[in-house]
């Protein structure tokens, strides 16, 4: 889980939701005109000494009976790493009332290739969003959209990140590091920054984002759970929804080799800052696609709370205080023996 500020625009992009790529009713790109008909020739009423020209438009009985090329399909038109059209326009509307940047920012997520992603530019973001029927967009908040989208998609993949510094090595490196709490996991991974997504683990490949989709009509069993616990007691889980979920595909390299994990994120928006400044924060975890994830947030989360539970912080201040008391003795009767 990680709060995220946005210093830019008051509201969250728009989720995409499925639906279809024909274009509405109204376009003419809608209404096809029927293919004129073939004009075969009646090879019966030929007669054999007639001239054997046929006009270029007139398909022969051989080439009548060939089947038409098949129509490329929607999803062969997508990226299948992020569900994307291969062809994203970057080239201004016709409906645009300024022009938008055509630059596309460089992210610090790595592709399965060792290359890093690209965001969209926000000329692209804003033909996506009139390809998705999301024509009352102010083109003049299309470039604030892009930043939250940028901001919340580093923020994500820091999240998995810190995921991965746990995890990376097996459960019991795992609950080696998670057993003292949230903070001094932190701490002994090296992710002092939330946003810090350096990989410091010389032995270990870092992780690498193989592909991602986005499922803002699909809830989470999780974020269905946090909304029947705000129905039946509102005072103290009611919250909203979330915007949008996406899942990313992570390749994990350990000491056993490498594979494929599953992460789940709910995008969350918080109630704004007393400046207006919007608040966003993300639930990111492994997908329970079997035990081992399972396992890993019960680690993670279970660890995090038996130490704060118990107090596992007043323990070790308590345990340090006694260290240096220790070491203060020994000093003090060092010093008495060579007197």
């Amino acid at each position: 889980m990680g709060w995220f500020w946005a210093e830019t625009a008051p509201v969250a992009p728009h989720p995409i939701p499925r639906g279809s790529a024909e274009p509405p009713p109204a376009c003419p790109m809608s209404k096809k005109a029927a293919p004129p008909p073939p004009r075969v020739p009646e090879i019966a009423s030929t007669s054999q000494g007639a001239c054997p020209y046929v006009p270029p438009d007139t398909p022969s009985p051989a080439s009548s009976t060939t089947p038409a090329p098949p129509k490329q399909g929607l999803l062969s038109r997508l990226n299948p790493l992020n569900n994307m059209p291969f062809d994203l326009s970057n080239s201004r509307a016709s409906e645009q009332k300024h022009d938008l940047p055509l630059s596309r920012e460089a992210s610090t997520i790595p592709k399965a290739d060792g290359s890093l992603w690209e965001y969209p530019s926000p000329q692209q973001m804003y033909n996506a969003m009139l390809r998705k029927g999301y024509t009352d967009t102010p083109v003049d908040a299309v470039e604030s959209m892009v930043s939250i989208h940028n901001f919340l998609n580093e923020g994500a993949w820091a999240e998995v990140v810190g995921w991965e510094r746990r995890f990376s090595r097996g459960l019991a490196e795992g609950y080696r590091i998670c057993k003292r709490g949230e903070e001094n996991a932190s701490i002994a991974v090296g992710q002092d920054n939330p946003f810090d997504t350096t990989w410091t683990d010389k032995e270990t490949p870092p992780p690498k984002l193989l592909r991602f989709t986005g499922r803002p009509g699909d809830a989470t069993p999780k974020s269905q759970m946090l909304q029947w616990l705000g129905w039946a007691w509102p005072a103290k889980f009611e919250t909203a929804p979330p915007f949008d979920r996406h899942d990313w595909f992570v390749e994990r390299c350990g000491p056993s080799g490498c594979e494929e994990v599953r992460y789940v994120i709910d995008y969350y928006e918080g109630d704004p800052e007393p400046t207006g400044e919007p608040v966003f924060y993300l639930d990111v975890r492994p997908a329970i696609d079997g035990p081992r994830p399972a396992v890993e947030r019960i680690v993670r989360w279970g660890t995090d709370m038996w130490w704060n539970a118990t107090g596992g912080v007043v323990r070790e201040v308590k345990k340090l205080e006694a260290e240096r008391k220790a070491k203060e003795e020994a000093a003090t009767a060092g010093g008495r023996r060579y007197n």
